[in-house]
């Protein structure tokens, strides 16, 4: 009788100290994150805002929208930066430069709450020489939202509320880039919490047993 209590408080100890060992899912913000491409192929996180950011002729920028926890797991727009398509159909013109604009409103899952997101595009945008990525933007995916500190919150007026709100916990499209999502790394909270509470119930049970044949 002895060693099944001891036994099984030694097995509910283990896995009470896994569940607090396991790592709480870190808080995420939703928004929109803004990308660069020189070379037609591959994005890269923007180190400016949009304001600031002047893309030469020929290059690409791109917005997404999702709950990312910092810009080393931010999302990436999911279609391709290549400039070549998206502005075929528009001739260069002197004076002036061509910048493709891609736009992913993001996934249902990252969507606020009641709204869903529009389908992701491409525009292309001329523009003067001198013109910013926020020119770029504006001048393809009107209405713009910005808030105080200058922060972008809306394309094409979505989503229709909030700018860069905290999202607590859960799946989120920032595991695209990097970040493991649940079950990926060890055994989840709800599985050990379900693990421990058999064994207690086990042990329990055989000591409940063992009394009454005493």
């Amino acid at each position: 009788m002895t060693r099944a209590r001891t036994a099984g408080a030694l097995l509910i100890a283990g896995l009470l100290a896994l569940l607090g060992a396991a790592p709480a899912q870190a808080a995420g913000y939703r928004y929109w994150s803004f990308w660069q491409s020189g070379d037609g192929k591959s994005w890269t996180y923007a180190t400016q805002g949009p304001a600031q950011a002047r893309p030469a002729d020929g290059q690409s920028i791109g917005f997404r929208f999702a709950v990312s926890q910092d810009s080393a797991n931010a999302a990436k727009p999911r279609t391709e930066p290549g400039f070549a398509a998206v502005c075929r159909n528009t001739p260069a013109q002197a004076g002036h430069k061509r910048v493709a604009v891609v736009l992913d409103f993001g996934t249902a899952e990252d969507a606020p709450d009641n709204e869903r997101p529009p389908a992701g595009r491409t525009a292309c945008a001329q523009l003067p020489g001198d013109a910013s990525a926020g020119d770029a933007l504006a001048a393809v995916a009107k209405p713009l939202r910005y808030n105080s500190a200058a922060l972008l919150c809306a394309i094409s007026g979505y989503p229709r509320a909030g700018c860069g709100e905290q999202v607590e916990g859960g799946k989120h499209s920032g595991t695209e880039s990097g970040a493991k999502s649940e079950g990926g790394e060890g055994p989840s909270v709800g599985m050990i919490a379900a693990i421990a509470a058999v064994v207690l119930l086990g042990a329990g049970a055989l000591w409940q047993a063992r009394r009454r044949r005493g």
